[in-house]
């Protein structure tokens, strides 16, 4: 079947020109035209703004762009730092520095079909296999020029590039849904938290419009019937129910294992989002020696180190593993409060956020301390109305998983796509296109 692989071209050999961005170092300006970097690239291939991007006057861009200036369909490649990152530039009046590269196709290549190739995975395997191994991982031009692609005839790349772009608008569709979803279940979930709901099943009225059902609390206005309680308060009267560890001497790197009971890091820990996904093990007769870092099904755990503050809840599906130093693990009084009412708190509440910035001085938070955690106030409606507020949570959160689903599936769609189409192994009919 090797009559059904497409041809594969060096870029440098399908490409007028391979350039980077300016070498040199130039004066910033408050305003003036955009200065962009690698980081101006996503992965999803858009080219986007930073509140932290720099400017330079307009005299610099014309002596920067004056002997090669990017232009609509050119493909930009990040070649400093993050590897691999692509998009097809539209012709924006910006500069680039030298972390960005560009490849302008001949006329034998469809532009897009350029950028689909370079989301290709063996095209960013390529540009691995020949990054230089040093601190800040970088690609020479000659190397990137280096990298082949698979060129089909022009009418077969346009209609690949159509079809592939075609997908491609239909994850961006979905990812806009999920975040007007997110916009709108963090809206809700903040005025359930602030006013709850009332016995007939809607938001409590403002304080404005009925002062009456609110009362002063440490935390601001809270309806008369929550209570305004520390974590401290809410967590199960149990033998340790808020841990971390182990630590030192406990368990030793040699200690795990490649297969026993998962031991948990910062790497299942998402927001709002557990990953069932482990690397580290212990055996079932050190698991029994450090039972007391057990996790539990419906636990809350946070992040305490590295990334600090993603916090979810336990799925029922882990029935035995143990915490790291790297988190806390608490278990709440399932009569008192809900773990997913916690969980949303610590992730994304206002006087959650304004408590750990008290302890972290104004600065970023390395790390959280057992009393800040203890001592952190939490509004706690009655069990009831948590009942009303957490059914409303799971709504939103099902609908938003739903999306994530689909566009997951999308996502796992085009990499096939990709795979039958860039190869060659399956081939359009252009007439249909």
């Amino acid at each position: 079947m090797n009559d059904l692989v497409w041809p594969q071209f060096a870029l440098g050999e399908i490409a007028s020109d391979i350039k980077d961005g300016t070498h040199g170092t130039h004066p910033r300006v408050e305003n003036g035209i955009p200065f962009l970097s690698a980081k101006n690239v996503t992965p999803s291939g858009q080219l986007i703004w930073c509140d932290d991007d720099e400017f330079i006057t307009e005299g610099e861009y014309r002596a920067i762009t004056r002997g090669f200036a990017p232009r609509r369909g050119d493909l930009l490649v990040t070649v400093v730092g993050t590897l691999g990152r692509t998009s097809l530039f539209d012709g924006s009046k910006v500069a680039f520095q030298m972390s960005v590269a560009f490849i302008r196709p001949n006329s034998c290549v469809v532009p897009e079909y350029l950028f689909q190739a370079s989301r290709y995975a063996d095209f960013h395997r390529q540009m691995e296999r020949r990054s230089n191994a040093t601190a800040q991982t970088g690609l020479y031009l000659g190397e990137l020029a280096k990298i082949r692609i698979p060129l089909p005839t022009y009418e077969q790349q346009q209609c690949i590039a159509k079809i592939l772009s075609t997908v491609d608008e239909a994850i961006e569709q979905t990812d806009a849904l999920i975040a007007k979803y997110q916009k709108i279940k963090a809206g809700l979930m903040h005025d359930l938290f602030t006013r709850g709901v009332a016995p007939d099943g809607r938001l409590r009225p403002t304080r404005d419009q009925t002062p009456h059902l609110y009362k002063d609390s440490p935390l601001g206005w809270i309806p008369k019937e929550w209570d305004c309680l520390t974590v401290n308060d809410l967590l199960a009267k149990t033998f340790s129910p808020m841990r971390s560890g182990p630590f030192g001497s406990s368990l030793l790197k040699d200690e795990l294992v490649v297969k026993g009971i998962p031991f948990l890091g910062i790497d299942n820990i998402f927001i709002e989002r557990f990953v069932s996904v482990f690397h580290r093990f212990v055996t079932r007769q050190k698991y029994n020696e450090l039972i007391r870092y057990s996790v539990f099904p419906r636990d809350v755990i946070i992040t305490i180190m590295g990334t600090v503050g993603r916090c979810c809840v336990v799925p029922a599906s882990v029935t035995k593993a143990l915490s790291s130093k790297h988190l806390w693990t608490m278990t709440f009084d399932a009569n008192r409060i809900y773990p997913e009412l916690v969980c949303w708190q610590l992730n994304h509440a206002r006087w959650v956020k304004a408590w750990f910035t008290r302890y972290a001085q104004g600065a970023v938070m390395e790390a959280i301390q057992s009393s800040t955690l203890r001592n952190l106030r939490l509004p706690v409606p009655k069990i009831e109305e948590q009942k009303l507020i957490l059914d409303r949570y799971i709504t939103c959160t099902r609908s938003i998983e739903t999306e994530q689903k689909h566009r997951d599936k999308l996502r796992q769609q085009k990499q096939g796509l990709m795979h039958d189409l860039l190869t060659g192994r399956v081939r359009v009919n252009v007439a249909d296109h």
